[in-house]
């Protein structure tokens, strides 16, 4: 979980969708991570060190309004395979139907209902051959 600038083996960050398209080929080791500790390992990288793999703005205010990091404009770029040594922090996003759907009325009196929850946790991934 280095915390060096690596511009060969940058720090990955990816979604539900882009990271299995990664694990096409080699043995990854898995572990879920805390908020701290994800934020923990992203805060020891530099911006040019880290590549933003995913395009989902959902994704991004988890990072950086809920985990509390810093804002930085990491590089996008699709990535296809990682590198033997190279760490990823994924942001697993997941939906559950609502068991409650209560009704709240908008300041202009227009009607929401609440139908889902949306939950996220983080798995760190390092392909190890």
């Amino acid at each position: 979980m280095g915390g060096q600038e690596n511009l060969s083996k940058p720090l990955l960050l990816l979604d539900n969708g882009n990271m299995v398209s990664l694990l096409n080929a080699g043995e990854y080791q898995c572990q879920n991570l805390s908020f701290e500790e994800a934020k923990g390992i992203i805060d020891t990288h530099d911006e040019n060190d880290v590549l933003r793999c995913f395009s989902n703005a959902d994704i991004e205010r988890v990072i950086f309004e809920y985990l509390g990091i810093a804002k930085r404009n990491f590089e996008y770029k699709h990535i296809r395979n990682m590198r033997v040594g190279q760490d990823a922090i994924v942001f697993k996003l997941y939906t559950t139907p609502s068991e409650t759907q209560p009704i709240i009325h908008a300041d202009d009196g227009v009607e929401a209902k609440k139908i889902q929850n949306i939950y996220v946790y983080c798995q760190y991934f390092q392909r190890i051959s």
